[in-house]
């Protein structure tokens, strides 16, 4: 038994640089399958590969991306479910403030929308009228569209639920631009990715060591793949775990402490998330168009159509029935629609004036943060854990196969250094 040992240790002498390069290539292994599996779940945004009739046959597409409609679905149940809600989006706007940031742009257009139904509804009689009384018929008709947006904007906020869709909005947001769903997950989880990847150093090292020694005792070639498997699957796994696991500080050993890292930083993946999505998702353009032009767009379209007819009975109570003998009743039906449709064609560019406004009024960044620090950690956990639920066996099992095959390559270059 001595004599086995003594002719391990000399061998160990002998060889020694190759035998300590096992544990810096286990870390190695451990440190390039992190990077490899973090690159797996975001890249590439679209399918790259052999297709067989059309449909993906062999080849990978990222996991965020690959699943954009589930991973958007998701984060945006998250978002609007406990952190904020189509009503809180809109209710902080005041109506009143709006008619007055787009006053100069809405004169404008009423004029122009006067003017264009007028010449094509009774193109005679508009010419014939002296331009002091087309002047004065414009200025009546903008001295009341104000009045109209502002009663379209408070009828939107009395019932905002049925004609703004928020989780259509955020979906197709994400849906459509990959690269910022993917941004969403990296930016609010860019510490813990890192970790995992450095990660893979520290526990692919430790390994290694426990490698080495095997080999030294054993010389079995199958140990080689064998150990950079379990590298490979074990350091995925164990760094998944530490992200998210555990919820509270708990101390271990008695030698250290340890959280969540993804927990324990709370209040600055707040701050990046809130941002984020304050920035590029729940903005006043995206609001504005979502409303504008969303799945309940035609309740808005009947809330304006409500509004022009409303006006144009205050306007004209007395000359209705004059108006309707000249046009004919079916005319004027479609003189109030084509009203409402030029009105609803002109609001997205004569509501871009609000943006700053509205901007500040509804305060996203703020009320994210605040009702992020409020989320148990169940809940707070969900912003991030999708990314790594979906598939996560493949990021794991990836990592196993890539430590099988360095182990392999490895067990080539050791027998060939040292015989």
């Amino acid at each position: 038994m001595d004599e086995y040992l003594r002719g391990i240790a000399d061998d160990f002498l002998r060889y020694w640089p190759v035998y300590c390069s096992i544990p810096v290539v286990a870390a190695l292994i451990g440190y390039v399958t992190k990077l490899v599996a973090i690159r797996m779940m975001f890249q590439p945004l679209n399918f790259t590969g052999l297709r067989l009739r059309g449909k993906p046959f062999l080849g990978w597409q990222g996991i965020v991306p690959k699943r954009a409609a589930r991973m958007a679905s998701i984060a945006c149940d998250t978002m609007t479910q406990q952190l904020v809600t189509p009503r809180e989006v809109v209710e902080r706007l005041d109506p009143e403030r709006i008619a007055k940031e787009i006053e100069r742009p809405l004169l404008a257009a009423t004029e122009e929308i006067v003017t264009d139904i007028a010449a094509e509804y009774q193109p005679g009689l508009w010419d014939a009228l002296p331009e002091r009384v087309r002047k004065l018929v414009v200025r009546r008709v903008q001295a009341e569209a104000p009045k109209m947006v502002a009663s379209v904007m408070e009828a939107i906020k009395n019932d905002v639920d049925s004609v703004f869709d928020l989780k259509d909005m955020v979906v197709t947001s994400l849906v459509k631009d990959k690269a910022l769903l993917n941004r969403i997950f990296q930016e609010a989880g860019h510490k813990e990715f890192r970790f995992i990847a450095r990660s893979g150093l520290l526990f692919g090292g430790l390994i290694g060591i426990v490698q080495m020694v095997v080999w030294l005792v054993f010389r079995i070639p199958l140990i080689m793949p064998l150990f950079g498997l379990f590298i490979g699957w074990f350091t995925d796994w164990l760094a998944l775990k530490m992200i998210f696991r555990p919820k509270e500080p708990t101390r271990y050993l008695g030698l250290f402490e340890w959280q969540g890292l993804f927990i324990k930083r709370r209040a600055e993946v707040s701050e990046a998330y809130a941002a984020l999505i304050a920035r590029e998702i729940i903005t006043p353009h995206n609001v504005i168009e979502a409303v504008l032009r969303g799945p309940f767009s035609d309740k808005v379209v009947t809330l304006i159509q409500r509004q022009v007819d409303a006006e144009l009975a205050k306007q004209a109570s007395f000359a209705k029935p004059l108006v309707v003998m000249a046009i004919g009743s079916r005319r004027y039906q479609e003189m109030k629609e084509r009203i409402a449709d030029q009105v609803m064609a002109r609001l997205p560019e004569t509501l871009h004036y609000i943006e700053d406004y509205a901007e500040d009024a509804m305060d996203i960044r703020n009320t994210l943060v605040t009702k992020m620090k409020q989320l148990d950690a169940d809940e707070f956990e969900g912003l991030l854990r999708p990314a790594f639920q979906q598939d996560e066996w493949i990021l794991i099992l990836t990592g196993a196969l890539l430590g099988a095959a360095c182990g392999e390559l490895q067990v080539q270059l050791v027998l060939q250094l040292t015989t």
